[in-house]
């Protein structure tokens, strides 16, 4: 087959936490959409695959893989991942809080999508947990200030929080911190908070705001909880910033989230790239499938330092974000005018996406160049050695890393 460099076209997301102007806007369509669009897909997931352009027509993305994995894939990749794509690239655009959440090992992805395959729960079914068996570390790039949860606070910060607020039933589910075990500590009072009764919950909560509403200090992590409870009243979730790390990243600073590792998206725009997954399990601020017993027995219960991913230059126009993750890394490309990008030595598929500008790509076997705008998304063969890029602005590219 050619090598060609060829468009994607990708779909849409509509969730209720979504924007009506980010993605709508990155994509040159109406604005504001019609619906809410959480996410934008750029990727081969079964769930919702990216079309691509061959010969005058789309095409579902894994039927091109399919018909010529290693060249597309590239021989190493197509090797380690099963001819299959093993990223999944997005434009995550949040008005309002995620789900409180976190993502299984690849061990229990496996296990409990079987289960329930075997239990012959349908894969779009609304209690499912697991919609396949992968896991799904994570690494989210704020576009605009973006603010997050991730991992446990310090046990001594959550203590120190919770005597701020006065809360005497709070006061009382948060004795468990002074285990001798930090570890059983956070598992103690995440479970007592978590698994606490409906009703309970209902009583709690409220009466924690209004404690809240007579202290100064700590005003971001109290606006944070207002914020909660103004969109989801009284859910359980509404305290997690009282146990997470409360973070906000300035555009170009990323987030790297492995598996087991509790955290939630408020607000803000980012590019997101995972293993390919769509398995998520949830504790709370959502209408959806609530499973805590699931949930906790895939996080590590210990305290997390809420550290920015910082990019590294590997050359003038390229910056790296550099993760453990084996099925992906991302990577950001500055054009100016003055500067052509060549690429280093391939052998991995490459997704590039333009979030800003312009950019003209060439390399393929038959000389085609293609020109991208804002919003535009191409995917590059692996085995094609080499292309350039020339224009101005700002391209957001997907690859795996090789030995």
């Amino acid at each position: 087959m050619k090598l060609t460099i060829s468009r994607l076209k990708n779909p849409v997301q509509e969730y209720a936490w979504g924007s009506r102007t980010a993605i709508s806007r990155l994509l040159g369509e109406p604005c504001p959409s019609a619906s809410p669009q959480a996410e934008l897909w750029i990727g081969a997931h079964p769930k919702a695959p990216s079309l691509v352009r061959r010969e005058e027509r789309w095409i579902p993305l894994p039927d091109w893989i399919e018909a010529a994995p290693q060249a597309i894939l590239g021989d190493q990749v197509a090797k380690r991942f099963s001819n299959e794509l093993p990223f999944l690239l997005k434009v995550l655009a949040a008005e309002k809080p995620l789900s409180i959440q976190a993502h299984p090992n690849l061990e229990q992805a496996r296990a409990g999508y079987a289960l329930e395959n075997l239990m012959g729960i349908p894969l779009d079914a609304a209690h499912r947990n697991y919609r396949d068996d992968n896991h799904k570390p994570e690494l989210i790039c704020a576009l605009t200030p973006f603010w997050a949860l991730m991992g446990f606070r310090g046990v001594e910060q959550i203590a120190g929080l919770v005597e701020a607020i006065h809360n005497p039933q709070l006061t009382e589910v948060s004795r468990c911190l002074h285990d001798d075990s930090r570890a059983s500590a956070l598992q103690r009072f995440f479970s007592a908070l978590m698994e606490m009764d409906r009703e309970r919950q209902r009583r709690l909560v409220p009466g924690v705001m209004r404690c809240i509403d007579q202290i100064s200090d700590n005003e971001t992590i109290f606006h944070w909880m207002r914020e909660l409870n103004r969109n989801y009243p009284a859910d359980i979730g509404v305290l997690s910033p009282l146990f997470l790390n409360l973070i906000r990243l300035q555009p170009g600073e990323a987030l790297y989230i492995p598996a087991g590792v509790l955290h939630s998206y408020l607000h803000g725009v980012g590019i997101e790239l995972m293993a390919n997954s769509d398995n998520v399990l949830r504790g709370g601020l959502t209408p959806k499938h609530v499973d805590v017993a699931e949930l906790a027995k895939s996080l590590h219960f210990k305290e997390v330092p809420a550290d920015p991913v910082a990019p590294k230059m590997i050359s003038p126009q390229e910056s790296c974000y550099f993760t453990p993750a084996e099925e992906f890394i991302l990577s950001v490309i500055r054009l100016d005018r003055q500067h052509s990008y060549e690429s280093r030595q391939k052998g991995s598929v490459e997704i590039l996406m333009c979030t800003e500008g312009q950019a003209r790509i060439s390399g393929s076997d038959d000389g085609e160049v293609v020109d991208l705008s804002q919003g535009g998304c191409v995917i590059v063969p692996g085995a094609l050695s080499h292309y350039s890029l020339v224009g101005q602005g700002t391209l957001f590219k997907a690859s795996v890393p090789l030995p």
